[in-house]
């Protein structure tokens, strides 16, 4: 199963993709065969050279406007009202795109007929097979069953969020309680079904895929042969905290020992993918500051205009190896923001300005920060850098917080496309272990991952304060 990072990509997202390549292309076929309506002619026109890179660049670019409308996202294209929403406004978003391209090289284009006609075939193509597919079950396999071995905190966290989120396409058929006595209380939905003493009856009678370990204290109560027989049978057998990474992203901190994060696999940092990304980093950071210099001098023209100078806002920030360095950004609250001391940012802040509630939302406040990857204090993504102040009332309160500084920060980050803004140190736990999971699973494909969903993030307006 293809991963990225540390987490699986559901094998049903995989086929949903497969099969829209399919139909995207199929459609086009059709399309050149009635526009030339003389089959030899299509044939023709289908063997010349490039036609197999036009076609596939309407696939890719077609496909790129679903994943950006959430349509391979399973609460989204399982709905039909939000299927018919998103579907026409992202066919409408990739005939925008082909246009432009198109435009900028005419040579790479079908052909307006064929253009004209492949759009509405399209369409009709991939409405038509996602509500065929939504009816016929067919991506739908049967879930896997968990059983939930423990009553712990963490364990009831993980159920949760297994409830929360049905395309992981799991069943959670109960607990087992480490005493017996609270076989039949109901802890989240599925309720105590056992005693950790008859874990491998219950397994076998309810076929059990999957044991989570969750016990509230681990420390000599593990049922370890039991264990060990489940296992040897094929009978998968984790624990709360690599199950919630694998599900969630993120590498739960609530009870978690340090013995854990130093036995795991992963937080290899290779040379080559270090030198690979400060490359990629620097290259990017250049081309883009290039690109961008319009934009950042129409931003830098609206601060000055409705709250005047300074147009950049500098700051203190930690970074690689706890060193300090001196951020930039647009800035987008008054100039006497911290009067009264530094404080985080909360939602309707009524020092932002209005250039900078804008700005914020759609993170071109973040743009100056491109200098501080080209200087090396920085990196594309990463975990986001906290002021020293935030810092060490973290480093108080959590005490593997010094541990993001293992990388070098990023413009944006793991975190910040999969939680909220923190403004809290509980909301900072919580990004901490979104945080951990990034650097566990440090790579070029999470890297570009990352960047992909910051475009949709972006884009949406999320998490922005």
């Amino acid at each position: 199963m293809l991963k990225i990072g540390g987490q699986k990509v559901p094998s049903s997202v995989l086929l949903l993709a497969l099969i829209d390549a399919s139909l995207i292309i199929l459609g086009v076929l059709i399309a050149v065969f009635l526009r030339f309506t003389d089959w030899r002619a299509a044939i023709g026109f289908l063997s010349a050279q490039g036609a197999p890179f036009r076609i596939a660049l309407v696939a890719m670019i077609s496909m790129v406007a679903l994943y950006y409308n959430d349509l391979y996202n399973s609460n989204v294209s399982n709905q039909k009202d939000e299927l018919l929403v998103n579907l026409p406004q992202a066919l409408g978003m990739a005939c925008l795109a082909l246009a432009f391209v198109y435009y900028v090289i005419p040579d790479w284009g079908l052909g307006r007929g064929i253009a004209v006609l492949a759009a509405p075939i399209i369409f009709i193509f991939i409405l038509g097979g996602r509500l065929l597919l939504g009816a016929s079950q067919l991506l739908f396999q049967a879930p896997q069953r968990v059983l939930v071995v423990g009553t712990g905190s963490a364990g009831i966290s993980l159920v949760r969020e297994i409830l929360a989120r049905p395309e992981l396409n799991l069943k959670v058929v109960g607990f087992l309680d480490e005493t017996g006595e609270n076989i039949g209380k109901s802890l989240v939905n599925p309720c105590v079904i056992g005693a950790v003493s008859d874990m491998e009856e219950i397994v076998a009678r309810e076929e059990i895929d999957q044991v989570i370990l969750a016990l509230a204290e681990r420390r000599g109560s593990t049922p370890v042969k039991p264990l060990l027989h489940l296992k040897f049978a094929g009978v998968g057998v984790t624990d709360t905290h690599a199950f919630d990474e694998r599900i969630t992203g993120r590498i739960l901190l609530e009870n978690l020992s340090p013995s854990w994060l130093i036995f795991s696999e992963g937080f290899r940092k290779s040379p080559f993918v270090l030198a690979a990304k400060r490359g990629s980093d620097f290259a990017v950071a250049a081309l883009a500051l290039v690109v961008l210099l319009p934009v950042m001098l129409l931003v830098a023209l609206a601060i000055w205009l409705e709250t005047g100078s300074p147009i950049l806002f500098r700051q203190e920030r930690v970074g690689l190896r706890g060193r300090s360095f001196e951020i930039f950004k647009f800035r987008s609250m008054r100039q006497d923001a911290e009067e009264d001391g530094p404080s985080w940012a909360a939602q309707d802040d009524g020092r932002i300005t209005r250039v900078g509630r804008f700005i914020r939302k759609v993170r071109l406040d973040e743009l100056p920060q491109l200098w501080n990857v080209l200087r090396g204090e920085m990196s594309l993504v990463g975990p986001r850098p906290e002021r020293p102040f935030f810092c060490g009332l973290l480093e108080e309160n959590i005490p593997l917080f010094v541990l993001r500084h293992s990388v070098r920060p990023g413009i944006t980050g793991w975190a910040q496309i999969k939680y909220r803004y923190g403004a809290s140190i509980e909301e900072a736990k919580t990004k901490l272990e979104f945080d951990f999971f990034y650097i566990k699973h440090l790579s070029l494909i999470l890297d570009l991952a990352i960047i992909l969903e910051t475009v949709k993030v972006v884009f949406s307006g999320r998490g922005a304060k």
